[in-house]
């Protein structure tokens, strides 16, 4: 073997080497520990130190609120925390439809969003698409989930949304975008609860109409097939004559009692007679039309009251109806849900991520947590085989 190729033994060799020839102190810190906790940091520093992009972040915050809601109280934020508050389920179909694939399709109506995302000499861990990632539809939905962040505040009800881009105005284009689109979905909820509120008046109207106009049907039939217009004021007017033919036998009863004092054997007693029998007559037939027999106008009454009552009801319930889609159609113009910007999406200054040296330190933190756990899962073993 050659002296060049017992040269070239490999890093590691070189490495333990290396180890052998170091100085005491560092012969004292253990091979793993650089392995595991130095080398990573070492990457970590040279990636994000020197390569990483930096990325600008537009953030909005907006709240979305019931017409005349305000500010939650202690109570409502205590129901929220049940799942009492209609208002945080709105807000949350916000949230699902800024990250949805339909928000993505009308931003990429718009930008083009592949550029915005992976522009030229961005790094290939930052960009989309990062090198394994494809192309695709799918891949750049999930490429466009990492750049975009919504959060819910639930003691406020104040949701934030957060775009990073590598251009200052792409981030607050895709935010102001984003937003939008949430306002145009908070609108169609609208539009959509309102429309399915007059739609179900109107229906509940025209039932009510075509009751009432059935109704009437059947009282038109009854009167045509009775020749009444009334059998409750007929039966009133017929009771009212009884009472008046009533009246006139008492006073001819009455007469005819003076008539048999002063003269017993007068010739207007018979005349008497005959002219009451004849008025009592006139009021047994009377009696007979109202009530007695199935000719009578009793049963009459009954079904006219019957109808009457239906007719009545649907009127009733025409107006109830009437005044409903008339309520409807005045809150459908307007507007139950808002979408109210708390802070307009921002124009960044400066790059907000990578935060390189927290990213740095978490890699180190990290590497040593696993390195010491390593360690102790080590030395109980190697304790456990002494033992």
């Amino acid at each position: 073997m050659t002296e060049s190729k017992l040269n070239y033994i490999g890093p590691i060799p070189k490495l333990l080497a290396f180890e052998r020839e170091a100085p005491a102190w560092w012969r004292r810190i253990p091979l793993a520990a650089l392995l595991i906790v130095g080398l990573p940091t070492l990457l970590a520093m040279i990636y994000y130190l020197l390569i990483a992009s930096p990325r600008y972040v537009s953030e909005t915050q907006f709240v979305v609120r019931a017409a005349g809601q305000s500010t939650p109280s202690s109570l409502g934020v205590a129901l929220q925390g049940v799942g009492l508050a209609p208002t945080q389920t709105d807000a949350f179909a916000v949230h699902e439809y800024i990250s949805s694939r339909d928000s993505l399709t009308e931003l990429s109506r718009r930008y083009e969003i592949a550029e915005i995302l992976g522009p030229q000499g961005v790094d290939a861990f930052s960009r989309y698409p990062r090198p394994w990632e494809g192309r695709s539809r799918e891949a750049l939905h999930k490429g466009f989930q990492r750049f975009v962040t919504v959060g819910y505040d639930s003691s406020t009800g104040i949701s934030t949304l957060r775009v990073e881009a590598f251009r200052p105005r792409d981030a607050q284009a895709l935010t102001e975008a984003l937003l939008g689109g949430g306002e145009q979905l908070v609108n169609r909820l609208n539009e959509r609860s309102s429309a399915d509120a007059v739609a179900q008046a109107r229906q509940a109207r025209d039932d009510a109409r075509a009751r009432l106009s059935a109704a009437q049907s059947q009282m038109t039939a009854f009167r045509n097939r009775e020749r009444f217009i009334d059998p409750s004021l007929a039966a009133r007017e017929g009771s009212q004559l009884i009472g008046e033919l009533q009246t006139e036998v008492a006073r001819l009863r009455a007469d005819r009692a003076q008539v048999s004092a002063e003269a017993a054997s007068s010739p207007q007693l018979p005349v008497f007679d005959s002219r009451i029998r004849a008025y009592e007559r006139q009021i047994e037939a009377e009696r007979q039309k109202i009530a007695g027999d199935a000719d009578s106008l009793a049963p009459m009454i009954s079904a006219y009251e019957d109808l009457t009552l239906a007719r009545e009801l649907a009127d009733r319930e025409l107006a109830q109806a009437t005044a409903a889609l008339v309520t409807a159609e005045q809150q459908a113009r307007r507007q139950k849900l808002y979408l109210d910007r708390v802070v307009s999406p921002s124009l960044p200054d400066e790059p907000a991520e990578p935060r390189r040296w927290l990213a740095i330190l978490t890699v180190f933190a990290t590497s040593l947590l696993i390195y010491g756990i390593g360690w102790l899962i080590y030395a109980g073993v190697r304790e456990h085989r002494q033992d």
